[in-house]
């Protein structure tokens, strides 16, 4: 008879874990995964002009776009034909500072 009373709450203890697991998913991993999608395909997104990085590394400008083909155009002249789904993202490179943007500080300013 106590086995019976132990497997009954076992199996009432398994449903309330895939309850837990099912509302978790629903309301957490599912739209934070849809969300990580959607800002993917919107960095993947280029236009006639832009620059871009493909997966294999290759950087050039989008010279002309289809939804068969983007070709892009690299600093020789070099035109390539990639698949859309092989842009991997826009490619913004990163502008140094200069050093003789920044204020200057006086000596005369410790607080």
């Amino acid at each position: 008879m106590l086995l019976a009373k132990t497997g009954g709450s076992s199996s009432s203890i398994l449903i309330i874990y895939v309850v837990v697991f099912g509302a978790l998913w629903f309301f957490y991993l599912r739209p934070r995964s849809k969300k990580q999608k959607a800002q993917r395909l919107e960095s993947r997104k280029v236009d006639v002009g832009d620059r871009a990085q493909t997966i294999g590394g290759f950087v050039g400008t989008v010279v002309k776009q289809d939804s068969d083909l983007v070709t892009l155009r690299s600093a020789s002249g070099v035109e390539l034909d990639f698949v859309p789904s092989a842009i991997a993202r826009r490619f913004d490179p990163v502008v140094p500072e200069s050093q003789d943007d920044e204020p200057e500080s006086e000596e005369g300013d410790n607080k």
